[in-house]
């Protein structure tokens, strides 16, 4: 417990040599300001006559960027606050409130760990702590997850049932654009859904470290609250571009499973998360998930002749320690499985 870094770095006005980044590696002093023609997605015009136009801006998007921003998704203002202020509360618990659930055991079913599950043997540890646990069926984990606060399982439970549905409802629209018969992601494709809960304290020099370095998300969408502090940041076209925290929006992002399964034609994006000198930052994302033996490959719909299979089928359990082994590399990760440049 000692170990994470909202137990020890709240007077802390250097930061310790541990936590400063190799100078490639580092995001410097630049600035980065938030970019103001990210895409936003209304799915209140989800329906006709507006669904088709939707539904393009959702592929364009997901080509262009990775991610976007969705408003009007039926997730509940009010149960948006409740879950924010949940987080919040868990990660400013006493140490001994907090200590049963501390472990670097992937295998369990709710976890709280700092940096990387490899923390003992990292030469250098991310400014970040982290809460996870599957949560669907949530009657099937919900044993597991934290006992305090007392209003957690209650909160968090009704929080992943609704992230749920709009995370179907994306992937529904997404396998219309893509040509694909309807409920193609359903089943083995979505079964699991992991949620972790990233809290990055407030940083004595961000520009030496990061809370989270470039990544593409191993699962299918990920689904992120980012709250009111600014911190993502997205990489295109040789640049970051920050990532403007909008009220009540998620933030949808491309993993590496979709990018297969579209063969292409939507793209995982690159993303990394820096720190705040003054704030602290607490983001839950959920992630889509195959179940472990569900195998990945091209949709068949989308390949012929003149559009060839750019990946070769894998199972999901295969890739995700695949990517584990490369930490979440970009540029690795789907190395093994690449049909062609």
């Amino acid at each position: 417990m000692e170990k994470l870094v909202s137990s020890w770095s709240i007077n802390v006005q250097s930061l310790p040599e541990n936590y400063v980044l190799p100078p490639g590696q580092r995001p410097g002093k630049l600035i980065v300001p938030p970019c103001k023609s990210l895409p936003v997605v209304d799915l209140g015009k989800a329906t006709s006559p507006d669904r088709a136009e939707t539904i393009q801006k959702i592929l364009e998007a997901s080509w262009e960027f990775g991610f976007f921003q969705v408003i009007n998704h039926g997730v509940s203002d009010n149960l948006i606050n409740e879950s924010r202020s949940i987080f919040s509360e868990f990660f400013n618990m006493p140490a001994e409130d907090k200590a049963s659930l501390y472990s670097t055991d992937i295998d369990k079913s709710c976890i709280l760990y700092t940096s990387n599950l490899n923390y003992d043997i990292e030469e250098v540890h991310l400014w970040r702590d982290n809460l996870r646990h599957p949560c669907h069926p949530s009657e099937e984990y919900v044993q597991f997850w934290p006992e305090k606060p007392t209003k957690y399982r209650e909160i968090v439970g009704a929080f992943s049932v609704e992230v749920r549905k709009l995370s179907l409802k994306i992937l529904d629209l997404i396998s219309e654009g893509l040509g694909l018969e309807q409920g193609y992601f359903g089943g083995e494709l979505s079964k699991r859904q992991l949620l972790s809960v990233n809290h990055y304290p407030r940083c004595p020099d961000p520009s030496l470290t990061l809370g989270l370095p470039k990544h593409i998300d191993p699962c299918l969408i990920a689904v992120l609250l980012q709250g009111d502090v600014d911190g993502l940041q997205v990489y295109k076209d040789g640049q970051w571009l920050g990532v403007e925290p909008l009220p009540y929006a998620f933030v949808i992002n491309i993993g590496h499973q979709l990018q297969v399964i579209s063969n292409g034609k939507l793209r995982g994006a690159e993303h990394r998360v820096v720190t705040n000198p003054r704030e602290a930052r607490t983001t839950p994302t959920t992630f889509i998930n195959p179940s472990p033996d569900c195998v990945i490959q091209p949709a068949e719909a989308l390949v012929n002749a003149s559009n060839p299979p750019l990946y070769k089928a894998f199972k999901f359990i295969d890739f995700f320690k695949n990517f584990t082994a490369a930490n979440g590399d970009p540029e690795t990760a789907l190395n093994p499985y690449k049909l062609q440049a």
